[in-house]
């Protein structure tokens, strides 16, 4: 029985560790779906496999970066004045957003009034507690299975 156990517990693991090298962020803009706005509401169907996108065109030809390395919350300043918030994954250096938070050159008339990046996956949501507390919660019953 304890062999189950221990078997049970690699699987886990091995799943564990093959999720954590690509990043999953909240992937919306808030003038189509409301819900991504400032008071921000998750919902699964904005939860986003960043391994599945490729940088935008203006940035692939600043950097070769094809991974995402986080996820970012823009806040623009639109043509009606209103400020669009959009979720999505970061490509570039976390710890310098120059040039992963620059704003697209085919966009001239919207202003960027900011870029919030973060490395956690899930993390561009207006509360980051959330995928820690899952993993805490995860940690302790595997320990318990265990014991």
């Amino acid at each position: 029985m304890a062999n189950i156990k221990y078997i049970f517990a690699l699987a886990v693991i091995a799943v564990l560790a093959g999720t954590t090298f690509a990043i999953h962020c909240y992937q919306c803009e808030s003038i189509s779906n409301t819900k991504c706005g400032e008071n921000f509401e998750a919902d699964d169907v904005m939860k986003y496999d960043c391994s599945r996108v490729a940088p935008p065109r203006f940035l692939q030809s600043i950097f070769p970066i094809r991974n995402a390395t986080g996820c970012m919350k823009k806040t623009l300043e639109a043509v009606n004045g209103h400020p669009q918030i959009i979720r999505s994954c970061y490509f570039g250096e976390i710890s310098n957003t120059q040039t992963g938070c620059q704003a697209d050159p085919s966009l001239p008339f919207v202003k960027q009034l900011s870029c919030d990046v973060c490395a956690d996956n899930l993390c561009n949501s207006s509360n980051a507690a959330g995928p820690i507390a899952l993993a805490i919660v995860a940690f302790f019953a595997l320990a318990r299975l265990l014991s």
